[in-house]
């Protein structure tokens, strides 16, 4: 069965009757079987996922079917779905069922798409390699000995070996990109307030975004346009109307763009540089213009990005106990060996080393010296940001500094893992958009992505100009 690169073919097969939903949901949930052992899917909804294609069959015949209509659709393991379980990948969330839905999936089935399965991720969606998962690692779909990224891993595989049509994940400072480069397929994390939080299990509050995966940019921006929008569940949602994302146009003006000199230097892939040194040149031809501008605070991303993530995730994770949901220790003592015991037993050794680096730099003694310090270089590196931005439309640099890496390479090393996400998380520090498209395969076999960054609520045309990108097969 053709299962289409793109919503629009696969939307036209359903009309014309050559295939139907249930066709379609039986042929991903073969897939899923024959490829467990990737261990994308923590769970597969497979009754409920040929029911739902029923339905929406009868829908389509009748002419009222929404706009994702068929579109098989994996998500993360931290976004809660009515009825089914969720985990953040973590035992101290063992066996818990969500009471409501996500936001974002309410919106999804009000269009109709068709949830497959849970994906599994890092827990808590800590991670860049999938490692962390309490069920295990994901495995990269093009050669099984290297990580597909983190921590939306299992989402970023679930597209790239076909097992959905796409995939709902979070990102943090990378959580969508860089595996999305790492597997070769189309990450997206739009402007921060684009898209409720609402129903997502919280890391970072101030950084986390919820987007899609997926195998083209049109079906990202279809995507984007129906989860995004006003909520009154999430006070931090923009009010912004939502644009037309779905409506595509590729027929992109020439434009300026700035390259980060510093994105470009030590410790980048040679092979990853040039790779986008062809990617600039050809759109050359087509008339852009390409200027290399210097980004003086690379080295105090990641610094700043994990002070105040871990600061944030210390308070977010704080709810979960042992008391009323979740693991609970057996060992017997009073309040205080219930909250150790059950949280020294259900949290992964990376979620820990998050939570006490968190709990330093909110202490009364650290306080300023990390935390607030934290916060005015994150005012320093936006405002830095967006003054680039006033004088081009997008900066462009590698999603990532290689290709997927072996499993085991960084996992014994906190400081070169976090260092995976140095060009990532410059768009959560500073609330903007950026999306990560693939532009070539390296030597090694694997997938080199490109990461486009624009000002905020620049959706619209990030999307078109990675769409033209696409077009030419640059």
């Amino acid at each position: 069965m053709n299962l289409f690169n793109n919503y629009i073919a696969l939307q036209k097969a359903l009309e014309q009757g050559t295939y139907t939903c249930v066709d379609i949901v039986k042929h991903y949930l073969s897939n899923i079987n024959k490829q467990k052992h990737l261990n994308a899917f923590i769970e597969v909804f497979e009754e409920e996922s040929i029911e739902r294609a029923k339905l929406i069959d009868e829908k389509i015949k009748n002419k009222k079917a929404g706009k994702l209509a068929g579109m098989v659709i994996g998500i993360k393991d931290n976004i809660a779905y009515k009825g089914h379980k969720v985990s953040a990948s973590s035992k101290i969330l063992d066996n818990f069922e969500s009471i409501y839905s996500a936001t974002v999936i309410e919106r999804l089935l009000a269009e109709d798409a068709i949830i497959i399965g849970r994906c599994n991720c890092d827990e808590f969606a800590m991670g860049a390699s999938n490692e962390t998962s309490v069920y295990g690692p994901v495995l990269n779909a093009a050669n099984n000995e290297y990580v597909p990224g983190g921590s939306s891993g299992g989402c970023a595989v679930a597209v790239q070996a076909k097992l959905c049509h796409a995939a709902i994940g979070s990102d943090t400072g990378g959580s969508i990109r860089q595996p999305a480069s790492f597997c070769g397929v189309v990450g997206l994390k739009p402007t921060y307030g684009r898209i409720s939080r609402w129903g997502l299990l919280a890391y970072a509050s101030s950084f986390d975004q919820i987007g899609p995966i997926s195998q083209s940019v049109e079906d990202a921006a279809l995507l984007l346009e129906v989860m995004a929008g006003a909520d009154e569940h999430d006070a931090t949602i923009s009010t912004k109307a939502v644009e037309k994302y779905s409506e595509i146009n590729t027929d992109v003006a020439p434009t300026k763009i700035a390259y980060l000199k510093e994105c470009f230097g030590e410790g980048v892939d040679p092979e990853v540089k040039e790779a986008l040194y062809t990617w600039m040149e050809k759109l050359k031809k087509e008339g852009h213009e390409f200027v290399e501008v210097s980004f003086p605070y690379l080295d105090y991303l990641v610094p700043t990005y994990y002070v105040l993530t871990t600061a944030e995730a210390s308070s977010n994770l704080s709810r979960f106990q042992g008391l009323q949901l979740g693991h609970r220790t057996s060992e017997k003592g009073d309040l205080e060996v219930l909250f150790k015991k059950s949280r020294t037993e259900g949290f992964g050794k990376e979620v820990k080393r998050r939570i006490m680096l968190g709990t330093f730099v909110l202490s009364s003694d650290y306080y300023d010296a990390y935390y607030t310090k934290a916060q005015k270089v994150r005012r320093i590196i936006t405002d830095k940001t967006n003054d680039i931005l006033k004088d081009f439309e997008y900066i462009i640099t590698p999603t990532t500094p290689t290709t997927a890496f072996k499993f085991g390479e960084k996992s014994k090393d906190p400081v070169a893992m976090y260092l995976a996400d140095i060009f990532t998380v410059q768009a959560n520090i500073c609330g903007l958009p950026a999306i990560s498209i693939p532009v070539a395969t390296h030597s090694n076999g694997l997938s080199i992505g490109l990461q486009l960054m624009s000002s905020v609520f620049k959706e619209k045309e990030l999307l078109n100009f990675a769409a033209y990108s696409q077009s030419k097969h640059l």
